[in-house]
């Protein structure tokens, strides 16, 4: 599906308002009364607020899987591959929280097909990055620590950045990026 001009700018007013009020708060009156326009207007555009929830959260979810299968497969070494992982959310980060809020927060709000389509992307992701952290410790890159909590303190943390960057964004990127990398793979002694 090619995506206007005009699309686009309503898929950006509504991440955003998602971000704000939650999904549910957010009608396509308040979407079309943050864009300027008459609620009806949004209608040759979009079909629906689900359909913008969809676009959201489908592709940003699309970017995660492509990338990960694309380190995954990579001749990298496991640290390689973990730093790439960290960069991939904190580029993300930086390029679309809003966004991301809607991926993290409002996906349960999706339906049918597309429900199931992102709970395998997801859980495809969670597989991805698991394989990477078995690797690292089946050849001696990273320590054998339980592989499940590994998981959850790094994607976590990444997954819920936006929230904590969004108040701090005196933070360079390149600080940020390059200081997570440092205090993900070697804590903090």
């Amino acid at each position: 599906m090619k995506i206007t001009d005009r699309k686009t700018e309503i898929i950006n007013v509504a991440a955003r308002l998602f971000k704000e009020k939650g999904y549910s708060a957010v009608t396509m009156r308040d979407i079309a009364q943050a864009m300027d326009i008459k609620a009806a207007s949004l209608y040759n555009h979009i079909k629906s607020k689900q359909e913008i929830l969809v676009l959201i959260i489908i592709e940003i979810a699309e970017e995660f899987t492509s990338v990960i299968d694309e380190i995954l497969a990579s001749s990298d070494t496991t640290i390689q591959k973990i730093e790439r992982v960290i960069q991939l959310h904190i580029d993300i980060t930086l390029r679309n929280s809003d966004a991301l809020a809607c991926l993290n927060n409002d996906w349960m709000h999706l339906t049918d097909d597309d429900l199931i389509y992102f709970i395998k992307m997801r859980n495809d992701y969670e597989e991805s990055f698991r394989q990477i952290i078995k690797a690292g410790i089946a050849n001696g890159e990273i320590k054998n620590l339980n592989i499940e909590v590994i998981i959850f303190s790094t994607l976590s943390t990444l997954r819920t950045l936006y929230i904590w960057y969004g108040k701090k964004k005196n933070i360079k990127p390149e600080v940020l990026k390059a200081t997570m990398i440092q205090v993900l793979l070697n804590g903090i002694i």
